[in-house]
């Protein structure tokens, strides 16, 4: 079995977003695609998403690095993907006093693919160099196959991104385009 894992494709982290990744947009209609082709594929798919409380500890008024972003059931916590019904949405950085990145981090995301006998994952999303990288990362010490999907992820500056890209290649991720789906 396999799993499509989108990271946080969220209003917050678009252009005119509260965290926009540069260019994040571009990538809705390739990962629409990737959604379409894996739901043929009878794959699960999984959405991660920021779902933070008004007061989380990333906030630059709680003394964390970023502005306020992806505060749960407001509009720039919304996905811009259009999802299955039967999709998973996994919330993470749902705490005030914890930080994630990773989709794996504070939830049952790695039992939920267990479960289901999910060996291959499929990631995309934003952005690559920070909630991208750190959610492959996780799915390699879980021991799954990981493919980062070239063409479907943006990242904030092109230098962090490439490096991330290099560091999960060097771990062990492959990195492929959809176009060899």
């Amino acid at each position: 079995m396999e799993a499509l894992i989108i990271v946080d494709m969220q209003r917050d982290f678009m252009p005119g977003g509260a965290l926009p990744v540069p260019e994040g947009d571009k990538i809705i209609p390739t990962i629409e695609e990737l959604i379409k082709k894996f739901e043929q594929r009878g794959a699960l798919i999984v959405a991660t998403r920021d779902w933070h409380p008004p007061n989380h500890v990333s906030f630059k008024e709680q003394g964390g690095p970023w502005p306020r972003h992806c505060v749960q059931n407001t509009e720039g916590a919304e996905i811009v993907v259009s999802l299955p019904k039967d999709a998973i949405i996994i919330s993470k950085a749902d705490k005030p006093d914890k930080e994630a990145y990773s989709g794996f981090e504070g939830t049952k995301l790695a039992e939920i693919l267990k479960e289901r006998d999910v060996k291959k994952v499929y990631i995309c999303g934003v952005a690559t160099e920070y909630c991208v990288r750190a959610t492959a990362l996780d799915a390699l010490k879980h021991g799954f196959e990981v493919y980062l999907i070239r063409d479907a992820v943006k990242g904030i500056k092109p230098e962090d991104e490439e490096k991330a890209l290099k560091e999960l290649k060097e771990k062990g991720a492959k990195i492929i385009s959809s176009a060899e789906l």
